[in-house]
């Protein structure tokens, strides 16, 4: 099963257990000197003094992340420096981590489970605050390090895709009834799919490299496809699908696994929680984990979209966050998996146009092939919708 990798932002926030980060996008930040560390450090409110580990935690390449252990070393934390070229409101990103993590406790509790595991708990400066701006104009925030749990880096089983599954279903379902509109916008239009239709008709009338007479069949594939690039979001203004707290970023490592009973039991990477709908989160994970492709494989008869593991995905989300949806919202769904592949494709291409500076390449033709390889996985879904959409909603097709 592939583990592709993200088209979206990288990832931003804490990796437990050494998770690593998605390498599609690079993010350069001034270095962070010992001294800034452990002035950043005693900042927060830990309950004593800490000491700092100066090396990196994890793999990441958007935001800064370390480690801060007490003195005695009882206890762990994460201590990061929030990116603020890619987050330029890390005051409102804190406030919506913070509301949906107070809300996920008091779900949490109320079931009879255990907040400090089944989510992030943010650690207040000793001024109260969620995050400290240090001399230098960068935000620092620390949570409390997640103990005693795994992270996939790819899906070795379909028990491991469905526990996904499940985890991120219930996330979605005790976050039904927050009222998703007052949540900042982290990233503007982020899953926008006219917008970002809109700017590859940008890129492709500038065709500032002259690469458009080499891609004729990608563009007449983007151009047959313009009306589906509106159907979810003329579905949120007919009132059909509601608007919900969306995740954005629902790759299999987001989500903590408990080392001991193999159970999902937390998800991480709250920075692009806002207002959105469930069909993103949901056809993301589609994307990333129902194929057995790499995302930049240049090869095209090796590109397979399983409808096996969608369904295997379908029925453990749905079966954690089914009873919060209407017949409309499950069938959204399926329009999820081929919306978020071709808008990824679109952003892929869109960058090829413009000569390749937002997503890190490797090779010529890299986004190129990044783009082809999503394109083939919609083909795929199309020849095979209708039974998309029986999995999501077999008594209303």
């Amino acid at each position: 099963m592939n583990t592709a990798v993200r088209c979206g932002r990288d990832n931003a926030l804490p990796r437990q257990n050494g998770m690593k980060y998605n390498e599609n996008e690079e993010f350069m930040m001034k270095s962070v000197t010992l001294s800034l560390l452990q002035s950043a450090a005693n900042a927060f409110d830990f309950g004593g003094p800490v000491v700092c580990d100066a090396n990196h935690y994890g793999e990441g390449h958007i935001n800064d992340t370390f480690v801060a252990w007490r003195e005695d070393h009882s206890k762990r934390f994460i201590l990061q420096r929030i990116n603020t070229d890619t987050f330029t409101n890390p005051v409102g990103l804190m406030e919506n981590v913070c509301g949906v993590t107070r809300h996920l406790r008091e779900k949490i509790l109320a079931a009879g489970g255990d907040p400090a595991r089944e989510t992030l708990n943010v650690i207040p400066t000793l001024s109260g605050a969620a995050c400290h701006l240090d001399a230098e104009g960068g935000a620092w925030r620390a949570y409390d390090f997640v103990e005693d749990t795994i992270c996939l880096q790819q899906v070795g089983s379909e028990t491991d895709f469905r526990t996904v599954a499940e985890t991120l279903g219930k996330f979605q379902n005790q976050l039904a009834d927050y009222p998703a509109s007052t949540l900042h916008e982290t990233i503007a239009r982020f899953h926008d799919t006219p917008n970002r239709y809109a700017n590859f008709e940008k890129a492709l009338a500038a065709d500032a490299l002259g690469r458009a007479k080499n891609i004729t069949s990608e563009i007449e594939f983007i151009h047959a496809r313009e009306q589906d690039c509106h159907v979810l979001l003329d579905q949120l203004a007919a009132g059909e699908i509601p608007l919900r707290v969306t995740h954005n970023d629902t790759k299999i490592n987001n989500v903590l696994i408990d080392a001991a009973t193999g159970k999902g039991i937390c998800v991480i990477d709250l920075d692009t929680v806002m207002p959105g709908l469930s069909a993103y989160d949901f056809g993301d994970s589609i994307r990333t984990g129902a194929n057995d492709c790499a995302e930049d494989e240049p090869d095209q008869s090796k590109v397979h979209f399983d409808l096996h593991l969608y369904e295997v995905f379908a029925k453990g989300y749905l079966s954690t966050a089914g009873a919060s949806m209407s017949m409309a919202e499950k069938k959204s769904l399926a329009w999820g998996a081929r919306l978020m592949t071709l808008e990824c494709g679109i952003r892929f291409l869109t960058d090829y146009l413009e000569g390749d500076h937002y997503f890190h390449i490797a090779r010529p033709d890299h986004n190129l092939d990044r783009a082809r390889t999503q394109f083939t996985l919609v083909r795929q879904m199309e020849e095979v919708f209708d039974q998309m959409l029986e999995i999501v909603c077999p008594d209303n097709h």
